[in-house]
C-alpha cells in the first residue's frame, strides 16, 4: 500500500507558453494550469520541460504569478529555482515564496564537475537558506552529473529537504531509491522517467513527473490511481497509451527537438502556442500543420487524449 505523503501524485513539469514576442503567455499558462488541475495533477514550473534556463528573470516571475493565480490553491505548485549563482537562487526562492508557490525544486549548478561531498554541502546550504520545502532534482542529461543515492540519503534527514525528483534512467537505481524511501513519511521519491511510471508506483514510489502529462495528465492520473487501488489492468492500459503519445514527439529526437513537438501537440487543442526560446526553435509551418492534423485525426477531442483504452 502506497504511503500518503505531503508531496506525491502526478507532478507535471509544465511547458512554459510564450507569445510570438517571446514573452510568457499568461492566458495560456492559466489554461494549462486549469487543464492539469482538472485531472488532479500538480504543476511543476521552470524545470527542463519548461525551458527554465532560457527565460528572463522577470518573465519567470510572471509565469509563477500566472500559475499560482490560476491554480487558486487547488493543487501543490512546485517552482524550479535551479541556477549557477547561489545568491540568485536563494533570492528567487524567496520571491517565489512571496508569490505563493508551495515547494521549491533545484538541481545542482551545471557548470563545474563537483564531487559528492560538494553536492552534499550545496544542498544543505541551500535548504538552510530557502523559506519553503526543497525537492532535490537529479537530471544528468542537462547537469552532466549524477547525485549519488547515498548523498540523497544523507540529505533526506535535513528538516527542510522533503523529497527527491530523479530523472536519471536506470532500473537498478530506481528500485534502490524506492526501497530506501517508500516507508519514510517525511521524504518523497518522485520519478522523472515516464516510461517506468507504472512500475515505479507499484513498487512504492510516491509520485511521477511526466512531461507528456502536459497534454495527457488524465492518463498519468489513471496510472497513479490504479496503482493506489492495485489495479494493474487499468494501469497498464493507461501506461501503453501514454507511451504512445510520448513516442509521437520523442522518438528519434533529442530533447531540444522533442519539446517543440510537444507544444505543437498541445496547440492542436488550443492549450498553448508553439513559440520556443533560443536555442530551441519552432518547426517549419508545414511540419506543425502535419502534427496538428495527426493529433486531431487520431484523437479528435482532448478528452480522448486523456482517456485510457480500458476506460473507452
Amino acid at each position: 500500500m502506497m504511503m500518503e505523503k505531503k508531496f506525491n501524485g502526478v507532478v507535471v513539469p509544465m511547458i512554459s507558453p510564450f507569445t510570438p514576442a517571446f514573452k510568457v503567455d499568461v492566458a495560456a499558462a492559466a489554461r494549462i494550469t486549469e487543464h492539469l488541475s482538472s485531472y488532479g495533477a500538480h504543476p511543476f514550473l521552470l524545470g527542463t520541460t519548461g525551458e527554465s534556463v532560457s527565460i528572463a528573470k522577470e518573465e519567470r516571475a510572471r509565469l509563477v504569478s500566472a500559475v499560482v493565480k490560476a491554480n487558486a490553491g487547488a493543487k501543490t505548485v512546485y517552482a524550479g529555482i535551479s541556477g549557477n549563482c547561489f545568491s540568485e537562487v536563494v533570492a528567487e526562492a524567496k520571491l517565489f515564496t512571496d508569490l505563493g508557490v508551495d515547494a521549491l525544486v533545484s538541481t545542482m549548478p551545471s557548470y563545474y564537475p563537483v564531487e559528492p561531498d560538494q553536492q552534499l554541502r550545496y544542498f544543505e546550504q541551500l535548504a538552510d537558506e530557502v523559506p519553503l520545502p526543497l525537492i532535490i532534482y537529479n537530471i544528468p542529461a542537462t547537469t552532466h552529473l549524477s547525485i549519488p543515492l547515498d548523498v540523497v540519503e544523507q540529505l533526506s534527514h535535513h528538516q527542510n529537504i522533503l523529497g527527491f525528483k530523479d530523472s536519471e534512467k536506470g532500473e537498478e537505481r530506481m528500485i534502490d531509491a524506492i526501497s530506501r524511501w517508500k516507508d519514510r513519511p517525511d521524504f518523497a521519491y518522485l520519478l522523472g522517467w515516464a516510461l517506468k511510471s507504472q512500475q515505479a508506483l507499484f513498487l512504492g514510489a510516491d509520485g511521477i513527473v511526466p512531461s507528456t502529462g502536459n497534454l495527457a495528465p488524465g492518463l498519468y492520473q489513471s496510472i497513479f490511481d490504479a496503482a493506489v487501488a492495485g489495479n494493474k489492468v487499468l494501469a497498464t492500459a493507461a501506461q501503453v497509451k501514454a507511451d504512445y503519445l510520448s513516442e509521437i514527439y520523442q522518438k528519434d529526437r533529442v530533447l531540444s527537438k522533442a519539446l517543440p513537438v510537444l507544444k505543437i501537440m498541445m496547440s492542436a487543442y488550443s492549450l498553448c502556442g508553439t513559440a520556443m526560446l533560443p536555442p530551441l526553435y519552432q518547426l517549419p509551418a508545414e511540419e506543425e500543420k502535419s502534427i496538428v492534423t495527426r493529433m486531431r485525426a487520431e484523437f479528435d477531442h482532448l478528452i480522448n487524449v486523456n482517456t485510457s483504452n480500458e476506460n473507452e
